[in-house]
Order: structure tokens, then C-alpha cells, then sequence
């Protein structure tokens, strides 16, 4: 791809997120009540973050362009494969103290909170959950995938807030109406971008935290209309964290409690955080090879490999693995098989050496292929691949499983308790999550921009 059309698609990319951050602004002008106002709200911030991160990276896209018209040639090191990452099952627990929860004194204070999830340009955002004393856990039921990270990602994960007491939108709920959404965006791109960059500026700024990553976004106020969503917590998690079960996390707090939206937070979250890198789950490389089958130096058999996972599957013909049969030899690889190649038999003018561990005994497959040209490229493959086994390190012990959530469902649900398997064995309650609007705004933004370029 040419630098001008990456650039072209970065900037698409802003354009879209700014006509839809201003349909935003509009439509929180607009609310007439005060769950969509907290919803607009959430939105309009979530906007804001990937406008940064987007501007972020454009500016980083045309540093290394300069850079290489300068003579300076990026690094020519080997760049590991991709792979997802899916962070779900997300709890946060709470410590009332023991006169507001048990004896039930006090005001009941009650603040929206939502979660923010960045990895490079990607941004996330949960449903908006509110919280009171009832409540002892707050816990978010979405299931955030992230679809093209390396294994050194940063996931920054932000804990938002604002107090559900406070005046949402002073002089807007009820005053104006849908109607209102008219008006002009303008036609300069650029002065939409530069537009959005002093709004999204405003609503925020680049985290110089010492775990955020180089793209991470702090959003520490927000919007001048309607409710002002402040940062209450925040950590980052890297390829350290990833395990098949569930684990919990530092938190790093962000307010005080003498600040209007704060929680007692316990200062850690829980959560389930996998991976699976593209190497894991999908072939690598497939096609004709020959396997030493016995010590005898004639004795080959020829096989159709497939290199996949932590394996090399050897099958009979191409239409053994079609028909999904067993394969006649299964080669384990893993992050520490050596690979090498040798010149010296007799026979074969090459030969591929497999060095792995199998039964917890060392052992030493012998490959081959049929022309120089083949054995190049399956030497190099399998380097890859190991490489690439290694630096994603314990997420290719095997491959993890994503479970899909139903998420954004306008429901009770039932919220089990850290605080109680922590503190005190009492039962669970059940916590109210808030009706569901991102579908409405969304069709309504839909709506006014169809009306407005159609």
C-alpha cells in the first residue's frame, strides 16, 4: 500500500469518526432524558479517544515517511505474526463500609460507569451500568476482541464515572428537541479534523502514565454539555496476563473520595484475557514433502504436510486431509524445536532436521522435499513459525478458546459477589444494568446523516 493511500485511509477513518462525534454533540443537546444523555455522553467520549488515537498514529505514519525520505531505513527485523485478543467477564469489586451496605445508612449514592478498552487504534466501550450501595461488584458482561495485535500489545483498560445526582445537561433536557439536529458539519476535511482535534483535545489528552502504551488515551474530563464522565481507575495489561482462566489485576485509582463520582473501589478487577495468534489457527504452509520414516536411508515415505499449530501434519495424500482422517505422522512443534538443515545425505540433496521434545523424550524427525526451491521455503516456514510460537510465548501452549457473550441486552442481571468471596459469605444480589440505548442513537445519527446526504 502507498504512503498517500494509507494516509487517505487514516483520514477517512477521522472523517467518519468526526461527522459521527458531532452527530453526537447534536443529539446530547437534543436528549429529552436522562439515560440517553448518559448515553450520548459515553459515545461522544468514545469518539473523542479515537480521534486522538487515529490522529496519533497519522502523525506517527508521516514521521517514519520523512524519516525514509531522510535515508533512514525502517528496521529489517523479523516481525512476528498477528493474532487476537478477547478480554471478557469483567468484575470490579466494591467496599461500602459496613454502615452504608449492611445497615443501609446514609444517601444512597448512585454514579453511571462504563469501561474503555484501547489496544493501538482500536477502541472499545461497554454498556453503561449503574451503581449503588446494592451493589457489591460492578460487572460488565461484554466481550471485547480485538482482531490485529502483535504479542508486545498494550491493553489499557479505563474505569469512567459521573455521579447520576448531578444536573446532566443544564438548560438542554427538555428544552430542545430532535428537530434541533440540523445544521451544518462544514466541507473541509481539514478543518473538521483540526475541529475535532481542539473538541477531542478539550476532552482529553495522551496518557503519560508509565503503563500506557504509546497510543493509549486518557480521558480525565468530559464533554461541556450533559454528564461529565471523569476517569475513576485505570491499568494496562500485556501478554503477561493472558491465562485460559480467570485472573485478577492492580487497578491504578484515579479519584479521591471526595470527588462526586467516585466508588470504593478495592484497587483490583477480574477478568478472562486470551489470545490466539494467527499461527495457532491457521495453516502456515501446506504441500509435498518426504519423511524419513526408519533408519534406513531409502526408506521415505511421501506425505502431504500441513504446518499448523503446534504441529506438522503429515497425511498420506491431499485427499486424506480433505476427508479429515487420521495422519500417518503427527511432528510436534514447539517454541524451543530446533530446525536446521543438512547437506550430507547421500541420497537427498537436502534434508530438514526436527529437533523436539515428544513423551519427554528428545527426539529427531527427518524431512525432505523434491526440489531445493521447496526446501527453502518449508525451512523457512517452520523458522517462522517458531519464532513466532516464542515471542507469543505461553498463548501458544494451546490454543485458547473465545466465548462469545451475549452482551448490550437490556435485562437484569444477576451479579455474583468478589466482595463476598473476599469479606463475607453472603448471597449475591442482583444489580440493575441500564436500559440499553446505543441501538436508538445510533439509528437516530443514522437517520440524520441519511437526510442530510442522500
Amino acid at each position: 500500500m502507498s504512503e498517500n493511500t494509507q494516509d487517505e485511509e487514516v483520514l477517512k477513518q477521522i472523517e467518519r469518526e468526526v461527522r459521527m462525534q458531532e452527530g453526537a454533540r447534536k443529539l446530547l443537546a437534543a436528549c429529552s432524558r436522562r439515560e440517553q444523555a448518559l448515553e450520548a455522553s459515553k459515545s461522544l467520549l468514545t469518539y473523542n479517544a479515537r480521534i486522538l488515537a487515529l490522529l496519533s498514529q497519522l502523525q506517527g505514519m508521516r514521521k517514519a515517511q520523512i524519516l525514509q525520505r531522510a535515508g533512514c531505513r525502517p528496521s529489517e527485523d523479523i516481525v512476528p505474526c498477528l493474532g487476537k485478543i478477547a478480554l471478557s467477564d469483567l468484575r470490579i469489586p466494591l467496599m461500602w463500609k459496613d454502615s452504608e451496605y449492611f445497615k443501609n445508612k446514609g444517601d444512597l449514592h448512585r454514579c453511571a460507569v462504563f469501561c474503555l478498552f484501547q489496544c493501538g487504534t482500536e477502541i472499545h466501550d461497554t454498556d453503561l451500568v449503574m451503581v449503588d450501595r446494592t451493589l457489591t461488584d460492578i460487572c460488565f458482561e461484554d466481550t471485547v476482541i480485538f482482531n490485529e495485535v502483535g504479542p508486545e500489545f498494550q491493553l489499557r483498560v479505563e474505569l469512567y464515572s459521573t455521579s447520576t445526582e448531578e444536573d446532566s445537561s443544564p438548560g438542554a433536557l427538555g428544552a430542545r428537541r430532535m428537530s434541533r439536529l440540523g445544521g451544518s458539519l462544514g466541507r473541509s476535511s481539514g478543518k473538521k479534523i483540526r475541529a475535532a482535534f481542539e473538541s477531542a483535545a478539550v476532552c482529553g489528552s495522551i496518557s503519560s502514565g508509565e503503563d500506557a502504551g504509546p497510543e493509549s488515551v486518557s480521558l480525565p474530563s468530559s464533554p461541556t454539555l450533559g454528564p461529565k464522565y471523569n476517569l475513576l481507575a485505570h491499568t494496562t495489561l500485556r501478554i503477561e496476563h493472558v491465562q485460559e482462566g480467570f485472573k485478577t489485576h492492580d487497578l491504578s485509582l484515579a479519584a479521591t473520595e471526595d470527588s462526586t463520582f467516585w466508588l470504593p473501589l478495592y484497587g483490583n478487577m477480574c477478568c478472562r484475557l486470551v489470545a490466539q495468534p494467527l499461527c495457532m489457527i491457521q495453516p502456515v504452509r501446506s504441500g509435498q514433502l518426504k519423511v524419513k520414516l526408519e533408519e534406513d536411508l531409502n526408506c521415505w515415505q511421501n506425505v502431504h504436510g500441513v504446518l499448523r499449530g503446534q504441529s506438522l501434519l503429515c497425511y498420506q495424500s491431499e485427499d486424506d486431509l480433505e476427508s479429515e482422517n487420521k495422519p500417518l505422522l503427527v511432528i510436534p512443534i514447539k517454541k524451543d524445536t530446533l530446525i536446521c538443515v543438512s547437506e550430507r545425505d547421500p541420497v537427498n540433496c537436502q534434508s530438514i532436521y526436527i529437533s523436539t521434545q515428544h513423551q519427554e523424550e528428545d527426539v529427531t524427525y527427518t524431512l525432505s522435499t523434491h526440489t531445493p526451491e521447496d526446501t527453502q521455503h518449508w525451512t523457512e516456514a517452520l523458522w517462522e513459525h517458531v519464532y513466532n510460537m516464542s515471542q507469543w510465548k505461553q498463548c501458544c501452549d494451546h490454543l485458547m478458546k473465545i466465548e462469545m457473550l451475549s452482551s448490550r441486552k437490556p435485562t437484569t442481571v444477576k451479579q455474583g459477589s468478589l466482595y463476598h468471596e473476599m469479606v463475607t459469605p453472603s448471597s449475591p444480589r442482583e444489580g440493575l444494568v441500564l436500559p440499553d440505548l446505543s441501538d436508538e442513537i445510533r439509528t437516530l445519527l443514522s437517520s440524520y446523516y441519511k437526510e442530510r446526504y442522500d
